[in-house]
C-alpha cells in the first residue's frame, strides 16, 4: 500500500490550518466550554456515526469484505496487547495510585475517532476507510468497556448497555450488513447521510482546536509525569502495532492503517470520562493537550520510521 507522502503530509497541514482556527474561537469566545460540549455530542452521536454509515462501498467484493474482516481481528488484538502493555507500564510503582489508571487509558484509547478518520479517509480513500471502520468496532467495544472500567473499576451492566447503544457502532453494523446484503437505500436518503458525516473533520478538529485554546502551557512544561506519559504513548502504541501485526503476517492496508492511528494523540474522551467517573479530569485534560502538542512532531517522525523505511 503506497503512502501518497506529498498527499499525507498536505492533510496533516490542512488539520492543522483548522486547529488553529478552533484554538482562535476559542480565544476570541466564539465558542465557549457549554458549545464545545454540544459540539462533541453531535460529533459522536451523529456526524461521526453518518460518517462511518457511508464508509463502505456501493458495491459488494470479497476483497472488501477480507478487509474489513481482517480490520477487525487486527482492531481486537491491538486492542488487547494495548491493555496489557498499559498495565505493566503504568504499574502501581509508576504513579504509586495517582493518575495511573488516567495514563493507561491514554495509552489505550487515542484519537482513533476525531482524527483518524479525516486523516485516512482523505489519504487513502475506501482503500484505508474499509479496514478503519472493522478496527472502529473493537475500538468503540473497548472504549466504552473497559475504558468505562478503568474508571469505575467494577463491573455493570451499564458497560453492555453502552455498547449495544452506541451510535458509532451502530453505523458501522448497519453501513456493514448493508455491504454485505447488497442492499441499497434511497439516493436521498445516502446523499443526506453523506453531507451530514462530511461535516465531521472541520467540527471534530475544531474541538480539538478550542481545548488547546484553555491551556496554560507555561504550567504544562513543569508537569513532567504526564509529559513522560503521553512520550510513552505516542511511542510505545504504534512500534508495538506495526510490529504486533507485521509477525502477524496482515495485509499491509491493514498495517499502514492501525500504525498511522496509534501516531494519533490520547483521546479527547479522556477528559470527560475523568469527569463523568470520578477520576482527575483537570490533569486528565492537561494529558490530552500535550500528548496533541507532542504529537505534531512525532506523528510524521513515527509514520517516517516505520513505514517508509
Amino acid at each position: 500500500m503506497n503512502i501518497p507522502l506529498e498527499l499525507f503530509y498536505s492533510r496533516l497541514g490542512t488539520i492543522a490550518v483548522i486547529l488553529v482556527l478552533g484554538f482562535i474561537l476559542g480565544k476570541a469566545k466564539l465558542i465557549d466550554t457549554k458549545a464545545n460540549r454540544c459540539l462533541v455530542n453531535l460529533l459522536l452521536t451523529v456526524f461521526m456515526p453518518a460518517s462511518l454509515f457511508v464508509a463502505f462501498p456501493s458495491e459488494f467484493s470479497n476483497e472488501t469484505s477480507d478487509l474489513f474482516f481482517k480490520g477487525l481481528a487486527a482492531g481486537i488484538i491491538v486492542m488487547l496487547a494495548l491493555i496489557i502493555a498499559s498495565r505493566i507500564i503504568f504499574n502501581k510503582a509508576f504513579y504509586k495510585g495517582e493518575l495511573r489508571f488516567e495514563s493507561q487509558f491514554a495509552l489505550i484509547f487515542n484519537n482513533a475517532t476525531f482524527l483518524g478518520y479525516p486523516i485516512i479517509s482523505s489519504v487513502f480513500g475506501e482503500q484505508g476507510i474499509i479496514p478503519y471502520c472493522g478496527f472502529i468496532i473493537a475500538f468503540n467495544i473497548a472504549l466504552f468497556s473497559y475504558g468505562v472500567y478503568l474508571f469505575e473499576r467494577k463491573l455493570t451492566p451499564k458497560l453492555f448497555w453502552g455498547i449495544v447503544k452506541n451510535p458509532n457502532i451502530i453505523a458501522v453494523f448497519l453501513g456493514m450488513a448493508l455491504f454485505l446484503s447488497g442492499l441499497k437505500l434511497p439516493g436521498f436518503f445516502m446523499d443526506a447521510a453523506q453531507f451530514t458525516g462530511n461535516a465531521t473533520t472541520a467540527l471534530s478538529i475544531i474541538c480539538i482546536g478550542f481545548m488547546l485554546s484553555h491551556a496554560d502551557f507555561r504550567k504544562l512544561i513543569k508537569k513532567w509525569r504526564l509529559i513522560v506519559t503521553a512520550v510513552i504513548q505516542l511511542i510505545i502504541g504504534p512500534v508495538m502495532t506495526f510490529f504486533l501485526l507485521k509477525f502477524l503476517n496482515f495485509p499491509e492496508e491493514v498495517i499502514v492503517v492501525c500504525t498511522i492511528i496509534q501516531t494519533l494523540p490520547t483521546a479527547t474522551s479522556l477528559g470527560l470520562f475523568a469527569a463523568k467517573y470520578g477520576g482527575n479530569d483537570i490533569e486528565a485534560s492537561e494529558l490530552v493537550t500535550i500528548s496533541t502538542l507532542l504529537s505534531l512532531a512525532t506523528m510524521p517522525a513515527m509514520v517516517w520510521l516505520l513505514l517508509l523505511h
